[in-house]
């Protein structure tokens, strides 16, 4: 059971490799500002960064550095919960960080070489697939065999960015196009497991589940991202873009309830949903012939889905496993509107005035480095100290 906050256990201890969760949400809090303010530096022509291409790093770091960690804190503390079985901790928790860290840094020290860079970063998904499945298999989970499948994907993904980098093919925007429909993916599943039952079990609610809705949904998911990989710019895609938009939105309402809006760590997870399906339709559109609706589209499943949902799980999951109570603190509110209001003028404003797209790009990526840096501010001290309930983890 949760414990509210007790203030003389919070001082005591450091307790940052102690779980899965602690090192790389706090990393990606961090990484999120840092990456965004060098975005925007690079985008004033003040810096150059490592030896990508500048949209290319910038893509390949908030995938492969922020939202990898995002993904890395969440399934390390998942596994040991669906399995009962010990996922990495100290010692063995700190070196898997440092090859992440290791990874990120490679791009910013200048003169190493990119084959060095490139072996380093590209060995952290296959480990810690490796790591995941484990516990995994041990405990004969099928319905869980998916994501050390995905992980290695996203490995495959990073490789593509990695060989044009080194000179050997022109492959970094489909690894980039890959890795983001991968994590889509994943957040499609894990959302449709956690979103209804947190809502359900805090509300006392009981969520709507259509059979063929949820036969559809993976059928349509993978549909539709497969098909914008192959023919981005086909009437296929557009009608199988829509119809997953369409199937997806049918989900959310059945998962809706007027109650979440009093409760933010709810409908900061709906919305995170939300966009989801607002990045289909702008696919299908973009498949369509809707030229400006394609960037758009790609920045509702990055700046929204990933951005949102990855800010609300991160709040949620660093309460419940430090033993708090789940409730937000209250200047969280504000960094939950403002990530959703980030990736509403990302997404929106180049949509409808391309001219913007510069003041756009600077407004939203402020706003974003704010939103971040709130939730720095509030949870690294609960990710950096033992559970105030004084249990492991």
């Amino acid at each position: 059971m949760n414990s509210p906050i007790n203030p003389a256990s919070q001082s005591a201890g450091f307790a940052l490799f102690a779980l899965g969760f602690r090192p790389f949400f706090l990393a990606a809090g961090v990484l999120a500002i840092v990456l965004l303010g060098l975005r925007l530096a690079v985008l004033q022509g003040g810096i150059a960064v490592g030896p990508l291409a500048p949209a290319v790093w910038h893509g390949h770091e908030m995938l492969f550095g922020f939202t990898v960690a995002v993904i890395a804190g969440f399934l390390l503390t998942a596994a040991q919960n669906w399995t009962g079985i010990r996922t990495p901790s100290g010692a063995p928790l700190a070196a898997l960080f440092v090859l992440w860290l290791a990874g990120r840094l490679g791009f910013l020290v200048p003169g190493l070489p990119m084959e060095g860079i490139a072996l380093v970063d590209l060995a952290f998904l296959p480990v810690l697939a490796l790591v995941l499945a484990w516990p995994i298999l041990k405990a004969n989970q099928f319905k869980n065999y998916p994501f050390p499948i995905m992980l290695l994907t996203l490995a495959a993904a990073n490789a593509l960015v990695h060989l044009e980098a080194l000179g050997w093919t022109a492959t970094a925007s489909l690894g980039l196009h890959l890795a983001t429909y991968v994590v889509v993916t994943m957040m499609v599943v894990m959302g449709g497991r956690v979103v209804p039952s947190f809502t359900d079990n805090r509300l006392h609610t009981r969520a709507r589940r259509w059979k063929l809705i949820e036969w559809l949904v993976p059928v349509v998911t993978l549909g539709a991202l497969l098909a914008a990989l192959i023919a981005p710019d086909s009437l296929v895609t557009a009608l199988v873009a829509a119809i997953a938009a369409m199937v997806h939105g049918i989900r959310l309402a059945g998962w809706y309830t007027h109650k979440f809006w009093s409760v933010p760590l709810l409908w900061i997870l709906h919305l995170g949903y939300a966009w989801i399906a607002v990045g289909f339709a702008l696919l299908a559109l973009s498949a369509a012939g809707m030229g400006t609706a394609a960037g758009s589209s790609l920045h509702a499943f990055t700046t929204g889905a990933i951005g949102v949902l990855t800010l609300g799980m991160m709040a949620r999951v660093s309460l419940g496993h430090t033993g708090r109570l789940l409730e937000a603190p209250p200047v969280m509110m504000p960094a939950f509107v403002a990530i959703n209001l980030a990736a509403l003028i990302r997404v929106a404003l180049p949509l409808f005035f391309p001219a913007a797209y510069a003041p756009s790009m600077a407004v939203a990526g402020l706003i974003w480095v704010a939103a971040f840096a709130v939730f720095v501010g509030v949870y690294a001290p609960m990710l950096l100290r033992p559970r105030v309930d004084g249990k492991p983890g």
